[in-house]
């Protein structure tokens, strides 16, 4: 694998390349402390994977990494930052891996090792698609036969377990089914939610968290609320011909707003 470290400060570019000697066969071809410069590099040379930060001059790494986004063959995108607050931002990117300063040994070695297991799995995935493309006017039917089988299986398979959506707890990514999910409340510049199995704080408005779930199920019932419609266990009534909801296992209460009430009473047929 080739790998280009992306770092404007000299002592964590070396450490980190020295660490990637130290615990990979992954080859480091450049090391570079400019944005601009990256975009530069990669018109001319391809790379397997970049090590990121976040915080670097004339592109910081997130508009770095929407760019890098779009390329036909993207490198795996691994982020390398003092920051946690940008890990959500980083895993909507499809980043591969989100590593914190300042390093931890072992961490970066299992990182290493998973990075490098990934691309040995796709680069013989995809071997294994040019072969099959060799033969495909030959078998066009029957791989249409097999892929609606699989669709068909697929789509009752995901009926009965359910979305599924990332929220962040600490360092960890916990992926939860969204039934799982009582309601999602706005606070300042982040969005509460909570679930089955607690609570989350996740760094993105309420309007954006509502668009990542099933629409047929959550309710934006308040500006500051949506509801998972399957949950309330009661609907009491408030003033103004608006409405409290209170959910199935817990003691808190989510308000219907004025302007929402006509909608939530036909959703809910009342």
């Amino acid at each position: 694998m080739r790998a280009l470290i992306v770092e404007d400060e000299i002592p964590a570019s070396e450490e980190l390349n020295y660490l990637i000697q130290e615990h990979s066969q992954i080859e480091v071809v450049d090391c570079l402390e400019d944005g601009l410069d990256v975009l530069k590099f990669l018109q001319e040379q391809e790379v397997d994977v970049i090590f990121l930060d976040i915080n670097i001059p004339s592109l910081d790494g997130m508009m770095l990494a929407h760019h890098i986004g779009k390329f036909a063959s993207k490198p795996y995108i691994v982020f390398t930052t003092a920051y946690k607050e940008h890990a959500a931002e980083a895993f909507e990117l499809e980043a591969f891996d989100y590593i914190l300063k300042p390093y931890d040994e072992k961490r970066i070695a299992a990182m290493l090792h998973k990075l490098e297991t990934a691309f040995k799995r796709d680069h013989e995935q995809e071997e294994r698609e040019r072969g099959s493309d060799d033969g495909q006017a030959h078998n066009a039917a029957q791989v249409n036969d097999e892929w609606s089988v699989l669709h068909m299986q697929a789509r009752e398979s995901n009926a009965q377990t359910g979305r599924r959506i990332n929220l962040l707890r600490n360092d960890n990514i916990i992926v939860t089914d969204t039934a799982d999910i009582y309601y999602a409340e706005a606070q300042e510049k982040v969005t509460k939610v909570y679930t089955k199995n607690g609570e989350f704080t996740m760094p993105v408005s309420i309007s954006d968290f509502h668009g990542r779930l099933p629409q047929e199920t959550f309710f934006r019932c308040h500006r500051s609320y949506v509801v998972n419609l399957s949950q309330i266990r009661e609907i009491v009534p408030w003033f103004n011909n608006t409405y409290l909801l209170r959910l199935r296992d817990l003691e808190a209460e989510v308000p219907v707003s004025r302007g929402k009430v006509k909608e939530f009473r036909q959703l809910m047929r009342i």
